[in-house]
């Protein structure tokens, strides 16, 4: 299987190719917040191992199309990304819920959430499932729930 990275870039480029076949590599590239070059590198590997063809549309338009075989790619490429996006879920709930098991044995039954974005959501929710309340500001006596990046710390005071 590919790289994480490239397989993330697979995917989003079959979808945005099924969804427009006649994006261009500057749109696509737009798209994925990456060089034209790098696009160009990833269709022309899609085209050579069959997932991908490419008819000439005009003089110097191309036109992309999906083939069955990279309709069957897209579709492992999804099942793979939900895979891990749900593993990613269950670590960091399970991470976070020792860490309240923690807070609530040091007599806490509140929590200031230091951080933003999934990570922090996860920790959002597992704390409501757990009867903590979160607290906007971060008070003196209350633990500190801090995520950074993929990892969530506990701050006890």
């Amino acid at each position: 299987m590919d790289s994480q990275p490239d397989s993330s870039r697979d995917l989003v480029l079959l979808e945005q190719i099924e969804q427009n076949p006649d994006a261009t590599q500057a749109s696509l590239a737009t798209h994925l917040g990456v060089a034209v070059g790098t696009v160009n590198w990833h269709l022309k590997r899609l085209i050579a191992k069959g997932y991908v063809k490419v008819r000439r549309a005009e003089r110097r338009k191309l036109r992309y199309i999906i083939t069955p075989e990279g309709v069957a790619l897209r579709t492992h490429l999804t099942l793979d990304y939900i895979q891990t996006s749900f593993k990613l879920y269950r670590a960091v709930r399970q991470q976070v819920n020792e860490l309240l098991k923690q807070a609530r044995k040091a007599g806490y039954s509140q929590v200031y959430l230091q951080g933003e974005g999934d990570v922090a959501d996860v920790c959002r929710l597992t704390c409501l499932e757990q009867g903590f309340d979160i607290c906007n500001d971060g008070m003196d006596d209350l633990p500190i729930l801090e995520v950074r990046g993929m990892q969530v710390f506990l701050h006890l005071n």
